[in-house]
């Protein structure tokens, strides 16, 4: 008789191997999906790297394996790379992904606005020079809020460098800056007069929240640091000059939506529009212009507000999944 089974009756014997037969089933149905002759997607590791760029030292984000197609994520304000976290972690076992921090922006080097001219033209030429440092030849562009000026500048300085445009809460057509631009219209016409006024408007903590958080009723779905931080980083010393220089050059994107829409026009990039149901900051009829443009281009509204992917992560990784696979 086993040791471990001493005096025991042939029932409890019985009862005592369908318990071990058991516990070997559980053991292999836990067994990872490798051994079971399944594979599971290989999660790369987001990798926090520097680069000298025009003097500069810029900081970006990296995942992926770099013969996979590239994705070149552009950030709104006042972000950083940091915004892409959530989809680093979804889409790093697919795509190679870069994710770098403007001039001024995130753990990129900050010079004085009296040293460095602080435009969107100055910003995109850096991003296009940043790329050519990193010797991405052909990428999809994903451009969310300041993103769009700086992307669709760096598309059509480059435009053989672009596989397609992914622009999530963007905006390249008049009609997208809402009734809350009108503060900040009158500083791109009168900027002494109105910079008082502007930086409340734009660099404000309530602004810095409103931007997460929008029209969405379920506000226990955001993490209130995505906003403190956020406007922590704004009083960081130099950063409202820095912000209102960058903004009184907005009024420059503006006289280029024109141009913009006839590049998209007639090129007809492939282009996946994703758009934040509860979106504040740009006004709701901005998805479908896009359409206007490019008759082609996948238009989704999601459950997110300007951030999108604060809350729909999982739904924008899956719509980029689909948008990558169907490249030409």
């Amino acid at each position: 008789m086993h040791p471990f089974y001493p005096s025991r009756s042939p029932r409890l014997l019985q009862v005592y191997r369908m318990e071990l037969v058991l516990s070997m089933m559980l053991a292999i149905f836990q067994l990872p999906a490798q051994a079971q002759g399944k594979e599971c997607p290989v999660k790369r590791p987001t990798l926090y790297r520097t680069i000298q760029v025009d003097g500069l030292s810029i900081s970006y984000r990296e995942a992926g394996p770099k013969d996979a197609p590239t994705l070149l994520l552009l950030h709104g304000l006042p972000s950083s790379s940091r915004m892409f976290e959530p989809l680093l972690a979804r889409l790093s076992d697919r795509y190679h992904m870069v994710a770098p921090d403007y001039p001024g922006f995130g753990h990129s080097d900050w010079p004085d606005p009296k040293k460095f001219v602080y435009t969107f033209d100055h910003i995109a030429e850096t991003m296009n020079h940043f790329t050519e440092s990193l010797g991405l030849s052909r990428y999809t562009l994903y451009m969310q809020d300041y993103g769009g000026p700086v992307g669709f500048r760096v598309a059509l300085a480059h435009p053989e460098r672009i596989e397609a445009l992914i622009v999530q809460d963007a905006v390249a057509h008049n009609e997208g800056l809402g009734a809350n631009w009108k503060t900040r219209r009158a500083f791109w016409t009168d900027r002494a007069a109105n910079e008082s006024p502007l930086r409340t408007n734009l660099l404000s903590l309530q602004t810095t929240r409103t931007r997460h958080v929008g029209s969405d009723p379920n506000v226990e779905r955001y993490d209130p640091d995505l906003w403190t931080d956020e406007f922590a980083f704004l009083n960081q010393p130099g950063q409202v000059e820095i912000q209102s220089d960058l903004f009184y050059d907005y009024r420059t994107n503006v006289e280029n939506y024109p141009r913009w829409q006839a590049w998209m026009h007639e090129k007809q990039p492939r282009l996946l529009v994703i758009w934040g149901k509860y979106e504040s900051s740009f006004d709701s009829s901005e998805p479908e212009s896009y359409r206007r443009d490019v008759p082609n281009a996948e238009v989704h509204i999601v459950d997110g507000g300007h951030f999108a992917l604060d809350t729909a992560a999982d739904e924008i990784a899956a719509l980029i999944g689909q948008f990558m696979k169907t490249q030409k």
